[in-house]
């Protein structure tokens, strides 16, 4: 990629991030157009975790990391503390690997 595209990019995506600052208070959009949205940040949220979770070097992950993002998330809906999901999230994933669980 050339300098000119990379500044080019740069540029663009700075001017549409000051846009929408801009443009908050003056443009009123539909609650239907603002639900979509929240939907679609909602669902790029969610394939973004799930493509952490499963996906490593461009094939499945093994069965270790999907199943301590799932202590993870169980942890988390039980509503423990931030550090210890994080925790025992990692030391699930460690521990089945340790036991042989790719």
């Amino acid at each position: 990629m050339s300098w000119t595209a990379l500044l080019a990019l740069a540029a663009g995506t700075y001017l549409l991030r000051v846009t929408g600052v801009l443009l908050r208070g003056r443009v009123a959009m539909p609650d239907r157009v603002q639900r979509y949205l929240d939907l679609g940040a909602t669902a790029l949220l969610v394939a973004l975790a799930a493509t952490a979770a499963l996906i490593q070097d461009g094939g499945f992950a093994g069965w270790a990391r999907p199943a301590g993002v799932l202590v993870g998330v169980v942890l988390a809906w039980r509503r423990v503390p931030f550090v210890l999901v994080v925790a025992l999230a990692a030391a699930g994933t460690a521990g089945l690997r340790w036991a042989g669980v790719p």
